[in-house]
């Protein structure tokens, strides 16, 4: 059996390997599109830690990924709740809960941009009409990365939706209804009954949905291009502008992997939150 995988455990390394190390020696070099430039070593990691645009990026990144995976977080355990119970039309609903996730990035952001990019849009003609004068919400950096985060917030609260309507199926209903007889509120079950008993699959959901924010390129380039002045540029849209743009090939693939390490550190942390979930339990 060993014999027969070889080959093709032998291909996916290779293949996988060669763009690693190639990314690796890209970052070390101040080269451009048109060539891999001279070997510079880490100038260009330091060369990030020192620009106040890598930091301005990183501050929004950090912004944008708690709230819109918290946020999400707490609508979809609300709704797996409710979703929990039976009532006339539960399954339609759940279907349009889960239409944001399903539908493209692509639409849905041109749907968003038609609502609110420029000052005739739906958006801004309602709030002037209700008296907030000329509303340029894109044009704003306070309000467009509202408006990003919100848009994040809309499309990853499917996913937690379903996430812990799974989770919610380990919860053993015998367990709830002795809390409830022993006068525990429905708040009281759910903080110290429902919670913990999902806190593995809510920490793997914390985990994935960081990860997605933060690799998120369509998201932020489609409805604000990383604008207006940077405010909206997270680490992904920092990254492309310099590789393509800026055409400064090593410091963007310097930043990538400096995404790639928070990651990885990120995901250590949960993951050791998992296991400590998991032997509590």
């Amino acid at each position: 059996m060993a014999a027969m995988l070889a080959p093709s455990i032998f291909l996916l390394i290779a293949l996988n390997a060669y763009p690693l190390f190639y990314a690796v020696s890209q970052s070390l070099r101040d080269g451009g599109i048109a060539g891999p430039g001279e070997f510079i070593g880490l100038e260009n990691y330091t060369t990030a830690l020192q620009d106040p645009a890598f930091w301005e990026a990183v501050r929004f990144t950090l912004l944008f990924t708690v709230v819109s995976v918290f946020v999400a977080w707490v609508i979809g355990t609300a709704l797996a709740l409710v979703l929990r119970r039976s009532f006339p039309g539960r399954s339609a609903f759940r279907v349009l809960l889960l239409l944001p996730w399903v539908v493209p990035v692509v639409v849905s952001t041109t749907s968003w941009n038609f609502l609110v990019a420029t000052p005739s849009s739906p958006v801004p003609t309602l709030l002037r009409e209700l008296g907030f004068g000329d509303v340029q919400i894109l044009a704003n950096p306070n309000s467009a990365m509202a408006i990003v985060i919100v848009f994040k917030i809309w499309g990853t609260v499917p996913f937690m939706m379903m996430m812990m309507s799974s989770a919610l199926q380990a919860v053993d209903p015998s367990v709830e209804e002795a809390c409830r007889l022993d006068g525990a509120s429905r708040w009281q079950r759910i903080r110290h009954v429902i919670l913990p008993i999902m806190s593995k699959p809510i920490y793997i959901a914390w985990v994935l949905a960081s990860i997605f924010t933060i690799n998120d390129f369509p998201s932020v380039f489609l409805l604000t291009g990383g604008g207006p002045v940077g405010s909206t540029s997270t680490l992904v849209v920092f990254a492309y502008r310099l590789v393509f743009q800026d055409f400064r090939t090593g410091y963007g693939v310097a930043v990538a992997f400096l995404i790639t390490t928070a990651l990885i550190a990120m995901s250590i942390y949960f993951f050791r939150r998992i296991n400590r979930a998991s032997a509590n339990g």
